[in-house]
Order: structure tokens, then C-alpha cells, then sequence
């Protein structure tokens, strides 16, 4: 019994997400039944692949306390730099990744530097670096898209794995079942909930904040690197104006997966749901027809919402935890 009070404490949130995305399918499809015909579902999944990886990336930020507005234009960065690589130099399509991947975490560490090395807030840092990183993007290309993007890197990033499951599916779970284990299983993961939770005193103890920190902006510039080349794929062309206004996204899927904005609370495994809430709400939408002014409205009207429950869910955990903690307190 205590071990089942314990589990439903610690995932209330994840099975509470579970059962709203499962209403949100059986309102839509009451709608209109295609959708949830097993290509719409698929399609669905398929569509919250960017968004979930930069809200992955983003997560590991916001559990320390931070904030990365900028990831939207690291994409950007990524996109076109990746492109010209492929395009330009003729970089096989594996290494081309495998750099993207790099230019992603360098240029994230250097959001992480600006925080701790500079003392910058995250707000401000990265709302300047979100304009500056974006001045690059065009820079790099001179405003003018990158085409003709290589068939091989489309097939490697967004191609079909087998009939028609895209291959940016495993590439989503993939870089949570990483984020997972970095934040549940490993000591960084304890780090980061820490500073999260009580910057000063994990300071205090020895733990060096600042390498840890500089990290988990890396790892949110890895989730923007590979959102990036997805969106690459996909596209078959590298826009210099990719990945505006992605940021919010991420962050509102991070904030309805239950990760706390204040620092200190989350799960790779709630951004993930939340990011298919999202993508499901999204093409739900289309699919009855909803005009796109009103998806940005019910977008914002979800994250409101999830504010709200996330604060009316550490008041209900705080009473649950004390009542937990009395009752074993009585049983010993």
C-alpha cells in the first residue's frame, strides 16, 4: 500500500496527461472518425518529433531554474550549417550529423557560459543570443536558403525505417531514453534536481554548479542540433528563418509534462506526453477544421492551464506528502 501511495505521488502527472491525451482522441474522433485512423495517429507522433526534442533539450535547463529562448535559433544555426556542409563540401551525410551535433552543444554551452561565467539571467542571456544566434543563421547563408539537400541525409533523418514508420521516431525516443537515464540514473541527474531545488546549498556541498549547468545548456543546444536536422530532412532545404516561435513550444510542452518552471521538478517521460498533447490537439484541430488563429489561442488557453494545475499540484503534493509521511510515522 505505501509503495502504491509512493507511485501515485510520483506519477500523478504522467498518468494524468495518459488520460487527458486519451479523451482529447475520443473527442476528436466522436468529431470526425478519421481521426483516429492508424495514419493520423501515426502522423501525429510523427509531427511531435521536433517539438519533442527540443522540449527534451529544454527540460534539463528549466529543472535547474534556467530558461533557453534561444533554441529556436540554434536550430537555425544547425539547419543551415549542416546544409551547406552536405551541399557545399560534400560532407558525408553521418559525419555532416555527427558535426551538427557538436555546433549544437558548443553553441548551447555558450548560453550556459553567459549564465554562470558572465552571471547573466537565462532570460536576458539567452533573449540576446536568440536575436544574435539568428543574425548568424543568416550570415551564414546571406540571407538565401540552402538547397537541394543530399536524398541520402533525408533518408537518414526522416526517412521510412520500415513501410511507412518514419525513422524520426526512434530518433525522439532514442534522445529521451538518453535524457532518461542522464536525469533518473546518474549523478549529474541528482546535480541538476538539486541546483534546481537549492542552488546555493548544492553549492555549499561541493558540487561545482556552473560545469553542470554549462551541460545542460549543451544538452538543450543538442536537442535544438537535432530538431534541426529532422526539420532539414524533412523540408529538403535549410532556411536561415527555421525554428521561429519553436521555442515556446518547447517550453509549454516541458510545463505541461509537469516540469516546474521555478526550477528543481520534471520528467524527460511528462515532456514527451507533453509534446504529443500538443502535436494531437494540433492536428485535431485541422482535422475539424479549425481555423489557425484559433489553434494559437487554444494553445495558449492549454498552457494556462497547466501553470495553473502545475500550482495547484505542488500544494496537493506538499498535503500528500505530510499525510504520507505521518502515516508511516504511525506505523513505525
Amino acid at each position: 500500500m505505501r509503495n502504491l501511495n509512493r507511485f501515485k505521488l510520483k506519477m500523478g502527472r504522467e498518468m494524468g496527461l495518459v488520460v487527458s491525451l486519451i479523451i482529447m482522441i475520443l473527442i476528436f474522433t466522436a468529431i470526425d472518425p478519421i481521426y483516429l485512423s492508424p495514419g493520423n495517429l501515426l502522423d501525429i507522433v510523427d509531427q511531435s518529433t521536433i517539438n519533442g526534442l527540443l522540449a527534451i533539450g529544454i527540460t534539463f535547463v528549466i529543472i535547474t531554474g534556467g530558461i533557453d529562448l534561444s533554441i529556436g535559433s540554434i536550430m537555425a544555426i544547425v539547419i543551415v550549417s549542416v546544409g551547406l556542409l552536405l551541399t557545399k563540401y560534400g560532407l558525408n551525410p553521418y559525419l555532416a550529423m555527427f558535426l551538427g551535433v557538436i555546433i549544437g552543444a558548443l553553441i548551447g554551452a555558450m548560453n550556459g557560459l553567459l549564465v554562470t561565467k558572465v552571471k547573466l539571467q537565462p532570460f536576458i542571456a539567452t533573449l540576446a543570443t536568440m536575436s544574435a544566434f539568428r543574425g548568424v543563421a543568416y550570415i551564414i547563408t546571406k540571407g538565401w536558403p540552402v538547397l537541394d539537400i543530399p536524398p541520402a541525409f533525408r533518408s537518414m533523418m526522416d526517412g521510412d525505417l520500415i513501410g511507412n514508420f518514419p525513422i524520426s521516431i526512434p530518433i525522439l525516443l532514442g534522445f529521451a531514453i538518453v535524457g532518461h537515464v542522464l536525469l533518473k540514473k546518474t549523478r549529474f541527474g541528482t546535480f541538476v534536481f538539486s541546483i534546481g531545488g537549492n542552488e546555493e546549498a548544492t553549492r555549499l556541498s561541493g558540487i561545482n554548479v556552473n560545469f553542470n549547468k554549462v551541460v545542460t545548456y549543451a544538452l538543450c543546444g543538442v536537442g535544438g542540433a537535432l530538431a534541426g536536422m529532422v526539420m532539414l530532412a524533412r523540408l529538403g532545404t535549410g532556411e536561415p528563418t527555421a525554428g521561429q516561435g519553436y521555442e515556446l513550444y518547447a517550453i509549454a510542452a516541458a510545463a505541461i509534462g509537469g516540469t516546474s518552471l521555478a526550477g528543481g521538478r520534471g520528467s524527460i517521460l511528462g515532456t514527451l506526453l507533453g509534446a504529443l498533447l500538443l502535436s494531437a490537439l494540433r492536428t485535431g484541430l485541422v482535422v475539424v477544421g479549425v481555423d489557425t488563429f484559433w489553434q494559437y489561442i487554444a494553445t495558449g488557453a492549454i498552457i494556462g492551464v497547466a501553470a495553473y494545475f502545475e500550482a495547484f499540484q505542488g500544494k496537493f503534493s506538499g498535503i500528500r506528502k505530510k499525510r504520507l509521511a505521518s502515516k508511516e510515522s504511525a506505523a513505525l
